[in-house]
């Protein structure tokens, strides 16, 4: 069993050393344990730093591209490199580490495929009441909108099965953590949550300007998501109180009519039919965003069987590999070893 922790990092060089010795070296239930740093186009020492303190791998961005693309990409080379299991964690060293074995134990124990951390906001004494309220009701939002029952829906310390991970695709450019619930609630992908206490503050953060300029950008990607799949529902709501106010006008002519003084209103029934229509069409565009909504999920069940495909093979080649560079370092197993599928027999 094989656990990749994977960092994304943007100018990370004085808080990265800290994340990268606060890692779990042994874990109950885990066989490998190997560290990805994503840089996201670093101008510092971010790189340099991360091989000093022996990262197993390093992602390189020549340019910055966000930490949704961050994320996604760490994702692909995880799995690329057989990971069963993947820990996402900031570089901020915002989060305990010392949780991982905690973090990934409802999935070595298959209550979970999905497992996210809950900072516990309200005892976070750094943080403010106005952000405490913001993330309240963005977690809210989030449960509204998928159905999941997460404490904590912006948390980025979180774990994915290798399962979990093959089946979900980023399309947002601002963060994977809404999206990330919003695709595993609707995918059947079973989500769990513990509780963590988290480090104090090393600097501010880099994702957005100000608490406004996330609650604008959180809520364009809830909406953004939620429209992929539930375009039917969206449209459907939007075209029936479109439809409603064309009715009531429509009504209000027809009324004026039944008393003698329709020739004044014409306008309520220009105004009405307009929405009437209007009301029809947004239905209509409703219906056909649903059907487009089918052939992609079509698409991406192709998606995941190739994706199941690619990954278990280019695992499968790392353990005959493995296999044969022990075969190599061992002389008195040379030209008498057989092997079959990465093993020995």
């Amino acid at each position: 069993m094989k656990l990749i922790v994977q960092i994304p990092c943007l100018n990370e060089e004085e808080t990265l050393p800290l994340v990268l010795k606060s890692i779990p070296k042994v874990i109950d239930g885990i066989d490998e344990i190997e560290t990805l740093v994503i840089d996201d186009g670093s101008t510092d020492r971010t790189c340099e730093v991360a091989r000093r303190y022996g990262v197993t791998h390093i992602l390189h961005h020549k340019t910055n591209k966000g930490l949704a693309r961050s994320f996604s990409d760490g994702i692909h080379f995880a799995l690329t490199h057989g990971a069963d299991i993947i820990v996402n964690t900031d570089a901020d060293n915002q989060y305990p580490q010392e949780d991982i074995p905690r973090l990934i134990e409802p999935i070595l124990n298959d209550e979970a495929e999905m497992v996210i951390a809950d900072r516990q906001i309200p005892r976070v004494k750094h943080f403010s009441w106005l952000k405490k309220r913001f993330q309240r009701v963005g977690t809210r939002a989030v449960r509204m909108l998928s159905g999941a029952s997460v404490p904590d829906a912006v948390s980025g310390f979180r774990a994915y099965s290798r399962n979990a991970a093959m089946q979900l695709n980023i399309v947002t450019d601002f963060s994977y953590v809404i999206e990330t619930i919003i695709q595993a609630q609707y995918k059947k992908i079973s989500i769990a949550s513990i509780k963590v206490v988290i480090n104090p503050p090393t600097r501010e953060s880099r994702l957005f300007k100000n608490m406004f300029d996330h609650m604008k950008r959180s809520g364009t990607t809830m909406l953004r998501i939620y429209t992929m799949y539930s375009a039917l529902r969206i449209f459907m709501m939007v075209g029936f109180l479109v439809g409603l106010i064309g009715l009531i006008a429509t009504g209000r002519f027809f009324v004026y009519v039944l008393i003698g003084q329709g020739a004044g209103h014409v306008q309520s029934i220009i105004f009405g039919g307009i929405l009437l229509i209007a009301g029809v069409q947004i239905f209509m565009t409703g219906v056909v965003a649903d059907l487009i909504g089918i052939n992609r999920r079509l698409a991406e069940d192709v998606l995941r069987k190739m994706k199941v495909f690619e990954y278990n093979q280019k695992k499968e080649e790392q353990i005959n590999t493995t296999t044969l560079d022990y075969v190599k370092k061992i002389p008195h197993l040379n030209g008498d070893a057989k092997l079959s599928k990465g093993r020995f027999n």
